[in-house]
Parts: structure tokens; C-alpha cells; sequence
């Protein structure tokens, strides 16, 4: 199945059943909907679960210019998705990495209201949301608020090398199909959104996986601040890395998907 989000054909891959609630679970960078298997697996038996390659993975279309990576195209993908699959009812959206990055971008959009029913968040931030994170931290140097922002970008060192122009085209010559093209969404986003933040509320219940072993998100950037920018916020703590969660314990972030789409 696919969808057309301007000019940029989508795949869509769905199993369960189709009377259940709808989940929604995008993948990051630089996966495909594949790394949802295992997760995907145990949600079918009470849920219809879709998922698609974003624009430039997978079997999904690639944009030819930068700017069709920027966020607003992405959440535009996601509801085009959520239009195509469940017409007539809200869909309950999980992201991971990258997936959650343009996920935050279309549940605070107006559009998600009534489109949208929960937000579970997995290991990626909103990034206006960072912006606003350095900035009170920067304003406010603290020896705290400056360990936090220093250790954070430490762990963010890889983003820097995308943008080097010298360094950039050596490591696409590294990497695979998917992850050069996927370079196109930190190159689009990541400085305008750090640079000139804006204020970002998701007016839908949101669901907060801190990953306690996470080697690229430090827990102060992903949970700190967020209960402003999610009034209807809850948190859930998993030993786990960056990826093994997804891999090694799908049962338990089925759990707690099922928390928020099965919920009375």
C-alpha cells in the first residue's frame, strides 16, 4: 500500500486487525519500519498496526532537493499516512529516533486534533524543544545547566559531522543508501530549529520512554522541561540503549503503547 504526500510516494505496511485501535509506529534514522518487527509482532493481536519507510528509506520515494526533508514535510508524511489507513478514526502515533522528532512536529500541530489520539516518544526529542533546553541552560550558566548542555552535545558530536563540508562527503562514501539520503534530515532541521526555537505544546496525552542507557540522549535533555511542553504527561523509566529497547524488550514498549490505546 502507499501513500502520496506531495509528490513523494510513501510505503505503508500494516497487519492486525483493522476493527482495532490504530497504531501508528515511525521509524528513525537510518532504520526502516522494519526495526518494528518484533514490537509490531506482539501489538497485532489487539491493535492494526501500520508502519512506513519515512521519505528517503526504505521502498518510500526520495525528495531530490534538502528542503523536502524539513520537518513540516515530514509531519505532512504522517498525516497523509494516518489519512490513508484510518480515515474515520484518530490513530494512536509512536516514534522512535527520528520518528519521534517528526512525530513531536505533527502531534503540536493544530492538525492533530482529532486526528491524532496519544503520542508514546521514544529516544527523540522535539527539536524546538532543545533549542528552548540550551538556551535556559546558557542563560542560566549554572555549573549544572553547563554540564548538562556540555554532556549533551558530546553525545550529539556525530550531528556536527554531518554539517562539516570536507567531512560530509567522505562519510556518505561510508555509509549505506539510506543513511546517506537520511543525512538530508539533520542537514535541514537541526540548525534552524536550534537556532530559532519555537514554543510547541501538544495538547494530547503523551507518553515519555526514558532510555537509561542511551548513548546519543542524555535523560536531562529528554525529560527535563517537558511537562510545559506536555501538560498530559507520563513517564516511563527502561534500562536499555539507544536500540535494544526496540530489539530486546518489544514486549515491554507494547506494554506501554497498550497504556495509552487501551486505556477506558
Amino acid at each position: 500500500m502507499r501513500a502520496l504526500s506531495g509528490d513523494v510516494p510513501l510505503a505503508i505496511f500494516s497487519s492486525g486487525d483493522p476493527a482495532a485501535p490504530v497504531v501508528l509506529l515511525v521509524h528513525g534514522y537510518p532504520d526502516t519500519h522494519t526495526v518494528w518487527d518484533a514490537v509490531a509482532a506482539d501489538l497485532d493481536a489487539d491493535h492494526h498496526v501500520v508502519r512506513y519507510d519515512v521519505r528517503g528509506a526504505g521502498r518510500s520515494g526520495c525528495p531530490s532537493k534538502l528542503r523536502e526533508y524539513r520537518l513540516d514535510r515530514l509531519a505532512d508524511d504522517l498525516f497523509a499516512v494516518a489519512e490513508s489507513v484510518s480515515p474515520d478514526r484518530p490513530v494512536h502515533v509512536v516514534g522512535h529516533d527520528w520518528g519521534s522528532i517528526q512525530a513531536w512536529h505533527a502531534v503540536t500541530d493544530p492538525r492533530a486534533e482529532g486526528r491524532i489520539a496519544s503520542f508514546t516518544t521514544i529516544s527523540g526529542p522535539c527539536l524546538d524543544h532543545v533549542g528552548h533546553w540550551y538556551r535556559r541552560r546558557l542563560a542560566r550558566p549554572t555549573f549544572r545547566h553547563l554540564a548538562e548542555a556540555l554532556g549533551q552535545s558530546l553525545r550529539s558530536w556525530y550531528i556536527a559531522m554531518f554539517h562539516v563540508p570536507v567531512i560530509a562527503p567522505l562519510l556518505m562514501r561510508l555509509l549505506s543508501v539510506d543513511a546517506v539520503r537520511g543525512i538530508g534530515l539533520y542537514r535541514a532541521n537541526m540548525l534552524p530549529r536550534l537556532l530559532r526555537p519555537r514554543h510547541r505544546v501538544a495538547h494530547i496525552p503523551v507518553q515519555l520512554v526514558v532510555l537509561t542507557r542511551d548513548r546519543y540522549l542524555s535523560q536531562a535533555l529528554v525529560s527535563a522541561d517537558l511537562d510545559q511542553w506536555a501538560p498530559d504527561l507520563r513517564r516511563f523509566v527502561l534500562a536499555a540503549t539507544h536500540w535494544s529497547a526496540l530489539a530486546k524488550q518489544p514486549h515491554v514498549l507494547a506494554a506501554i503503547i497498550r497504556e495509552a490505546t487501551l486505556s477506558p
